[in-house]
């Protein structure tokens, strides 16, 4: 198991955040076999900019500048969202340099079998070609995260079920970087309010740290995680 914390956003990245994620899995017993390594590192960082003019040599990357309203304009024109390879401001064909980066991927979508969810089919480009570099200068999550698990050789993937529908785009770019066969993917349940929508550290949702605060054990805070999910079901039932 190796502990990669993900800071390439840098504008929303703070060293107390990346500090107490560290304490807080040491509290619950997580211990790593490896790292932690960082996307801030300078390695990293190499190993980005070669992926992408890897890509650029291959005439795979454009410069884009279109934004959240740009693909909202076309929407209401069109009466439907983007979906499908390009942009709404046709930025391939206009040669631009940026400040958006997106890589050519083409169409159609990738099958994989979900070790917890089953047989998955993802689209390609389902919201456009893949930003991999934001107006703001930071290599993007959905680029960052398959350089490193081909450099890191990463074999398993867990991660929750919000990033399901990426994961077709992810295995066409790593096989675009030269991965032959992609890693597993387990996407696990999210775990909800109970009106259903996504916890929220911004709207005041209690976290670990709370819970350690109000004397909760971390072998409770992982069951209580675990049952909520449905993962304890899941765990009796694969063993």
């Amino acid at each position: 198991m190796l502990l990669r914390i993900e800071d390439h956003d840098r504008q929303r990245s703070r060293p107390e955040f990346d500090a107490a994620l560290l304490e807080d899995l040491d509290w619950l017993g997580f211990v790593p076999d490896g790292g932690p390594v960082r996307q801030s590192d300078i390695d990293a960082q190499r190993a980005y900019a070669e992926a992408c003019e890897r890509l650029s040599l291959d005439a795979l990357v454009y410069g884009c500048d279109c934004t959240r309203s740009t693909f909202a304009a076309w929407a209401r024109a069109s009466g439907r969202a983007w979906s499908g390879p390009g942009c709404p401001g046709r930025c391939r064909k206009r040669r631009l340099e940026g400040p958006v980066l997106r890589a050519v991927l083409g169409e159609g979508s990738e099958p994989w079998m979900d070790a917890a969810v089953g047989p998955c089919q993802g689209a390609v480009a389902a919201d456009g070609d893949l930003p991999i570099r934001d107006r703001y200068g930071n290599w993007t999550y959905g680029f960052c995260v398959v350089v490193d698990d081909l450099r890191q050789e990463i074999d398993l993937v867990v991660r929750g079920a919000d990033l399901l529908e990426a994961t077709g785009t992810q295995i066409r770019l790593a096989r675009v970087l030269g991965r032959g066969t992609p890693p597993t993917f387990l996407h696990h349940p999210l775990v909800h309010r109970p009106d259903g929508s996504k916890l929220s550290k911004s709207a005041g949702d209690t976290g670990v740290r709370e819970l350690r605060a109000a004397g909760v054990s971390a072998a409770e805070v992982i069951d209580r995680a675990a049952a909520v999910t449905g993962f304890a079901t899941w765990a009796g039932a694969a063993r």
